[in-house]
């Protein structure tokens, strides 16, 4: 069997990992391809389609000769040879395609292997522990205290040897000798003598020699006395040293998004400042002559922009930070000039993103950085755009909010979630449930498709534009159907994303 190299592309070396070539022996290209599978098995779903077909955003070259996907298996290797996977993923980006339309779209999978590649978690900043919550921590934390560090009592009433309160009943008490009170955050009360008692609050120090804290509804106090009715085991009502938290115990471990039982605990143990991942800061760019500021009315031909307030929430849900909204009119300068702008982690852009002739967005970020998306084979969403400048990430998203909120989801929220700490999977919650009715699609494309779940199962909505976005706060959740299908059958098991499911991820 001869001694093969199969080389792979940049965009998908986040699931090989990291690694650019693998030696691997094969008669064939198909067989070189299926030992690589071997090593790296999350290669296999990024470029076989659920058919086993190869997906069209790869290309093959052997020793430098280019290979027809179909045509792998009939490719005959010799030893020394080198197989090329290459990612054809420009989809017309260095095109100007504006009153023209797309040459080609690249998939919903390359696509997102563009917006992720090479991503890594931000690097760790030291924050309050009041100013902590749905952070993400950075390392693991471990306590180097004690909680409670001493004996503390759980209820109120009295400090005693449990042996002393033995027999004792409501007809038969027990006397006991007051001894003295502890309070909580007072001065540890003297050792309890048998025979003794000394009145306790919740919290306070359990004196030496008590092993038992008899509630107050068991005892009746006199002067300088209390008879006790009811006998009690020893350690009852007793919290002991560590009870909560022993020193040395791990926590918190690093990547956990902090929920408020999480900072108070931290704050329990003195954990202050607490090291967590830097939050990603995004700027969002809104384009449009017609657009007016949220807060507005509509006033004859202009629209209220939603976009901006919705992209805030979905950054804010996927752990971003510090958050600029940035509002311009349909001019090349003016936008030029704000994409220049240094200091993002990642740019969201609305609007100015499709083939319309003041659509500038995708040739300037072209200028500035790299457009290495414009066009995905998605419904809605199809314009949508990946790149960088500097280093900013660079989404180009579309005007329209459903197709907005879409390719957030699909491509800028995984983004955003990885630098934050975060998984990068979709924060929603999903239940599996018939469908109950037809989906068309078209085989090649991916659709997001808005549903309702209702006694019959998931009802598709019959509205699809991209501009209603009530057809979103009317719907539970939405349905993916693949680029390999040509739709989901009526009575098929459907995966459905819910809306209102969404989690704030972590462990």
């Amino acid at each position: 069997m001869p001694n093969v190299t199969l080389e792979i592309p940049s965009v998908l070396r986040r699931y090989s990992a990291g690694e650019a070539s693998l030696r691997v022996e094969a008669a064939t290209a198909a067989e070189a391809l299926e030992r690589v599978f071997d090593v790296y098995s999350d290669l296999r779903s990024r470029v076989l389609d659920a058919g086993g077909r190869v997906f069209p955003y790869l290309l093959f070259f052997h020793n430098g000769r280019e290979v027809r996907r179909d045509a792998l298996a009939e490719t005959v290797l010799s030893e020394g040879d080198v197989v090329e996977m290459i990612g054809a993923a420009e989809g017309g980006a260095h095109d100007d395609v504006r009153m023209r339309g797309f040459r080609t779209r690249v998939s919903v999978e390359e696509a997102l292997a563009v917006a992720v590649d090479g991503l890594a978690r931000l690097p760790a900043e030291d924050v309050a522990v009041t100013e902590s919550a749905l952070r993400v921590l950075a390392a693991d934390v471990v306590s180097d205290v004690d909680v409670p560090p001493f004996r503390r009592a759980a209820m109120d009433g009295y400090a005693v040897r449990a042996e002393d309160t033995f027999g004792a009943t409501l007809y038969n008490p027990v006397r006991l000798t007051l001894c003295g009170e502890s309070m909580p955050g007072g001065p540890a009360a003297s050792a309890v003598p048998a025979g003794g008692a000394c009145r306790i609050m919740t919290g306070a120090a359990v004196p030496a020699g008590a092993d038992a804290v008899l509630p107050a509804e068991r005892a009746r106090e006199g002067e300088g006395v209390v008879d006790v009715i009811d006998a009690i085991p020893p350690g009852k009502h007793v919290a002991r040293v560590g009870e909560d938290v022993d020193r040395g115990t791990t926590l918190l471990r690093s990547g956990r998004r902090l929920r408020p039982q999480d900072v108070g605990l931290l704050a329990s143990v003195g954990c202050s400042p607490v090291s967590v991942v830097r939050r990603p800061r995004v700027r969002v760019l809104v384009t449009g002559n017609e657009i007016l500021p949220p807060g507005s009315r509509p006033d004859g031909n202009c629209i209220v922009d939603s976009n901006s307030p919705m992209l805030a929430a979905l950054v804010a849900r996927d752990g971003g930070g510090e958050l600029e909204v940035v509002r311009l009119a349909d001019d090349r300068a003016a936008i030029r000039g704000a994409l220049a702008i240094e200091g993002a982690d990642v740019i969201l852009t609305s609007g100015g993103t499709s083939v319309g002739r003041e659509d500038y967005m995708p040739l300037l970020v072209g200028e500035l950085g790299d457009l290495t998306v414009h066009g995905i084979a998605m419904r809605p969403a199809a314009p949508t755009g990946i790149g960088r400048i500097g280093a900013a990430r660079v989404f180009l998203l579309p005007g329209n909010p459903v197709s907005c909120l879409s390719a957030y989801d699909f491509f800028a929220g995984p983004c955003i979630r990885t630098l934050a700490g975060l998984p990068e999977e979709w924060p929603y919650g999903a239940v599996e449930l018939p469908l109950a009715g037809r989906i068309a699609s078209q085989l090649g494309r991916c659709d997001y498709v808005r549903v309702t779940i209702g006694e019959g199962g998931v009802i598709p909505l019959a509205t699809k534009g991209a501009s209603i976005l009530t057809s979103v706060t009317r719907a539970d959740g939405f349905v993916v159907v693949p680029s390999a299908s040509e739709g989901l059958p009526e009575g098929g098991a459907v995966v459905v994303h819910l809306f209102d499911g969404w989690s704030l991820g972590g462990a």
